[in-house]
């Protein structure tokens, strides 16, 4: 494991009043792309996010796993988790949003969100590379991929698919929702770099159509 870098709660993060809660998604505010790629963003979506990544940090069976690369096999610099659309989610408010989600886009995805992936980013030496989401139906079809971030904000970067353009930059954290959609998955690209600044830890949680991986 990492060198321990403590979760700093959010000054509005009211759990003894108010415990573990989803706000409204009327607050979404999408952001246009190009080449028909776009991203919604509603920060804070989750009240009590800070006690919710408490809990999926303590419960969820996190796996490490490993990866050729370069003719190697390095350890993936974060931990994983995977819930199928039988499986129980690991905490109740995230079958609850991903009912919310479901109904709140329906019109434009025209199918439910089913799986969810979950990665630890443990500090700031955890990271995810440029990638997209296009392994299945993500490779040749528009869909959405909606992210919950609990823990410490970091950087979400997302730029057009090869490089050669802007890149733009979301901080998420303590109960963000970031949704992907449109063609973002074959026409752009996103990461969670590594960084040299001190950062906590920060779970994320992707909610995926059927077949999107």
């Amino acid at each position: 494991m990492h060198g321990t870098v403590h979760l700093q709660p959010s000054l509005f993060d009211d759990t003894d009043r108010r415990g573990i809660a989803l706000g409204p998604l009327g607050g979404l505010r999408r952001q246009l792309l190009g080449a028909g790629a776009w991203v919604d963003v509603l920060p804070g979506w989750v009240t009590g996010a800070d006690l919710l990544f408490d809990r999926l940090a303590a419960e969820v069976p996190w796996r490490a796993e490993q990866r050729e690369m370069y003719e190697r096999v390095v350890a993936v610099p974060r931990l994983l988790a995977s819930y199928g659309a039988g499986d129980e989610p690991p905490h109740p408010l995230l079958g609850t949003a991903r009912t919310a989600l479901s109904a709140h886009y329906a019109a434009e995805l025209g199918e439910p969100f089913r799986t969810l992936g979950l990665c630890y980013y443990r500090d700031g030496r955890d990271s995810v590379a440029w990638h997209g989401d296009r392994i299945g139906r993500g490779a040749r079809e528009d869909t959405m991929v909606a992210i919950l971030s609990v823990g410490e904000p970091r950087a979400l970067l997302l730029r057009p698919r090869g490089g050669g353009g802007p890149v733009v930059r979301h901080l998420v954290g303590h109960g963000d929702l970031l949704v992907m959609g449109g063609s973002c998955q074959r026409t752009w690209e996103h990461a969670v770099p590594k960084t040299a600044r001190p950062a906590g830890p920060r779970i994320s949680v992707q909610f995926r159509p059927h077949g999107v991986a």
